[in-house]
């Protein structure tokens, strides 16, 4: 599955669009994270606890995209997107979204994949789908 943030993939051609994808996570921040991040702003320096927060956000999030991409038949997302929203004091959404699309090489000399490239998800036992 090619995830790009660009319109298309170099060497392949959009011969389909599957339509929008999407996936989202919302996230609760954490009393200790908060606590260690209180500190962290005396002295200063990367806030660890709340950058592992957001990252594992960011994964989850492109994996449910990614299933739903797979579910219409897609073999790329272009044009993916990211935002983040407060929903309530404490807690954020990361939201990302794409187009699914089905690409085929131009060539039997297409280049090699972009660098950029993201396994299949494994499904997410917690989210109904």
């Amino acid at each position: 599955m090619f995830v790009v943030n660009t319109e298309n993939v170099p060497g392949y051609d959009t011969v389909e669009i599957k339509g929008l994808v999407q996936g989202n996570t919302v996230r609760a921040k954490h009393a200790g994270r908060d606590i260690a991040a209180g500190l962290k702003n005396l002295v200063g320096g990367e806030l660890k606890g709340y950058t592992e927060l957001l990252t594992e956000a960011r994964r989850q999030s492109v994996q449910r995209m990614i299933g739903q991409a797979q579910q219409l038949g897609a073999n790329a997302i272009v044009n993916v997107r990211f935002s983040t929203s407060a929903v309530t004091s404490g807690a954020a959404e990361l939201y990302v979204y794409g187009t699914a699309v089905l690409l085929h090489p131009q060539s039997q000399n297409a280049p090699p994949p972009p660098a950029q490239t993201v396994q299949a998800p494994t499904p997410d036992p917690g989210v109904q789908q």
